[in-house]
């Protein structure tokens, strides 16, 4: 019998949504338990919230009369699209452009980026929300890489907006994500 109580919608928890670690880093196994030290906050990101697009493509195989005697997976992606507003948070940069392209004086706080493309490092990326009736979610992308930077628009009336795509790689399970839900405590 259909549930209400089961339909929920997510949305970012107030102590952070979006974190990245080094590639290797210990990959958190459940819902609710706290990141470590290695993982940087990648603060707001738009109301958009985050998609992903999980597809598989196939192709079949046909008998000589047209009959499907075979199906063939050709293609799978799991990618993550997501906007970073926070666009003087250098961690926010330093995963867009690579940690050796972006500096901080510590002093005056001034940025400095060398854009020299993409960043591609291969990172561990963590997406926590909370859902409906104190139900947290967390997706955990073990080996996750930039694939895409939209434009990035300079204008008085939007944030600046870093718009990204991961692409999940799978790991040595050949799994791309994890994901996990539990009831938070009371």
């Amino acid at each position: 019998m259909p549930t209400t109580a089961n339909v929920s919608a997510g949305k970012p928890k107030v102590a952070g949504a979006i974190f990245r670690a080094p590639k290797g880093t210990t990959l958190p196994t459940d819902a609710t338990t706290a990141l470590t030290s290695a993982f940087k906050d990648m603060g707001y990101v738009s109301e958009d919230g985050v998609a992903n697009a999980n597809e598989a493509d196939s192709e079949e195989i046909k008998s000589w009369g047209g009959k499907t005697v075979l199906v063939i997976s050709t293609n799978n992606s799991d990618k993550f699209s997501l906007a970073l507003i926070e666009s003087t948070n250098v961690e926010v940069l330093k995963a867009i452009f690579g940690p050796a392209n972006v500096s901080q004086d510590t002093a005056t706080n001034a940025i400095t980026i060398n854009v020299a493309g993409l960043c591609n490092d291969e990172a561990v990326w963590v997406i926590d929300m909370q859902m409906n009736d104190s139900w947290m979610k967390r997706i955990v992308i073990p080996s996750g890489v930039l694939s895409e930077l939209g434009d990035v628009t300079y204008k008085d009336n939007e944030a600046i907006a870093y718009e990204v795509t991961i692409n999940a790689l799978p790991d040595s399970s050949g799994n791309t994500h994890y994901e996990y839900m539990a009831k938070a405590a009371a």
